[in-house]
C-alpha cells in the first residue's frame, strides 16, 4: 500500500516539474528584469500562491465539474471521507473525468508536434513541424471519431469529450498570447506588480496541464495536491536557478509533450473501459523523462 502511494507521488511529483519546465523560463526570463525585492515575493509568496491555491482547489474544481450533482461542501468531502455513497458516485464520473483530461492533454501534444518551434530530438519532428497546417484536420477528425465512439457508450462522455478539446483551445489561445506578451514583460514599461500578476496568472494556466495530467495517475485528490505541489516547490528551484541550469537539458521540453501525449492517450482509452496497473503512468513518465535527459548530456557532450 505505502509503496504503491510512494510511486503514485513521484510519478506526480515527475510529471508536474517536466511539465512546467516552460513556465520556469518564462519565470527566469522575468524575474531578471525585477528588482530583487519583488522576486524574493515572487518566489515566497507566490509558491503559496502556486500550491495552496492553484494545485490546491484545481483538483476540486476538475472533480465538481465531473460531477455536478454534487454539492461543492459534498466535493471537498470526497477527498476525506470513505463514504461508499459519494466515493461510489464519484467513481461512476471517472469516464467522464478520464477522457475530458485524457482530450486536452492529447491536443496539447498534437499542438506542440505539429505547431511549435521546437529543438528536433528525432528527424520526424521536424518533418511533421515543416507540415503543420495538418494540425487542425487531424485534430478535428480526431476529435470526431472520439465523439462517435463516445455516443455509442454515453452522450455525457460525448460531452466530456467535447470539454477536454474547447479547454485545449481555450488555454492554448492564452498561452499564445503569453507568448506575444513576453517582450513587454521584459521591458522596463510594466511595473514589478504588475509584472508579479502577470507572471502569477499564467503560471496558473500552465498548472492546468499538470493537475488534468494528475488523473491518468489517480484520482484522489488529496495525492494530486501533494505530488503537484512538490512539484511546484521543485520548478520554483529552477526558476532561482535560472535559465543556465535548464539550458543543460535541451529535449526537456521534448520529454515533457511526450509524456503528456502518452498520458493522455492512457486517459482517453482508460475512459473506454481499458485498465492498466497504478505503475503504468509513473513508469512511462519516469522512461521518457530518463531517455531525453541521455539525449541532452549526449547533445552537451558533442558540443
Amino acid at each position: 500500500m505505502w509503496f504503491q502511494l510512494l510511486i503514485v507521488i513521484v510519478g506526480l511529483c515527475l510529471f508536474e516539474i517536466i511539465s512546467s519546465v516552460d513556465n520556469a523560463v518564462v519565470n527566469a526570463h522575468v524575474l531578471k528584469t525585477m528588482p530583487v525585492k519583488y522576486r524574493r515575493i515572487f518566489l515566497v509568496w507566490g509558491i503559496i500562491f502556486a500550491v495552496f491555491v492553484v494545485r490546491g482547489l484545481l483538483p476540486f474544481i476538475i472533480v465538481w465539474v465531473a460531477n455536478p450533482a454534487l454539492s461543492i461542501v459534498q466535493v471537498f468531502s470526497v477527498a476525506f471521507s470513505s463514504d461508499p455513497a459519494i466515493t461510489g458516485y464519484v467513481e461512476k464520473s471517472k469516464p467522464f473525468l478520464l477522457l475530458g483530461g485524457g482530450m486536452y492533454l492529447f491536443f496539447v501534444f498534437l499542438g506542440w508536434l505539429f505547431l511549435e518551434e521546437k529543438k528536433y530530438a528525432f528527424l520526424v519532428e521536424g518533418f511533421i513541424h515543416r507540415r503543420g497546417f495538418w494540425f487542425y484536420a487531424i485534430a478535428s477528425i480526431f476529435l470526431t471519431a472520439i465523439i462517435y465512439l463516445s455516443l455509442k457508450e454515453s452522450p455525457m462522455l460525448a460531452l466530456a469529450a467535447s470539454i477536454g478539446a474547447s479547454a485545449f483551445f481555450l488555454t492554448d489561445g492564452f498561452k499564445k498570447n503569453a507568448e506575444e506578451k513576453e517582450k513587454y514583460l521584459l521591458s522596463a514599461k510594466m511595473s514589478a506588480w504588475s509584472k508579479i500578476l502577470y507572471l502569477e496568472i499564467l503560471d496558473a494556466s500552465f498548472s492546468i496541464d499538470g493537475v488534468i495530467g494528475a488523473f491518468a495517475f489517480t484520482i484522489s485528490v488529496p495525492l494530486i495536491i501533494l505530488g503537484n505541489g512538490l512539484g511546484a516547490f521543485v520548478v520554483r528551484e529552477f526558476t532561482v536557478r535560472g535559465l543556465d541550469l535548464i539550458a543543460k537539458f535541451a529535449y526537456l521540453k521534448n520529454g515533457a509533450m511526450y509524456s503528456i501525449g502518452a498520458l493522455g492517450g492512457i486517459m482517453v482509452s482508460e475512459s473506454f473501459g481499458w485498465h492498466y496497473p497504478f505503475w503504468l503512468a509513473p513508469l512511462v513518465t519516469l522512461t521518457l523523462l530518463g531517455l531525453f535527459l541521455f539525449l541532452s548530456v549526449r547533445e552537451n557532450q558533442k558540443a
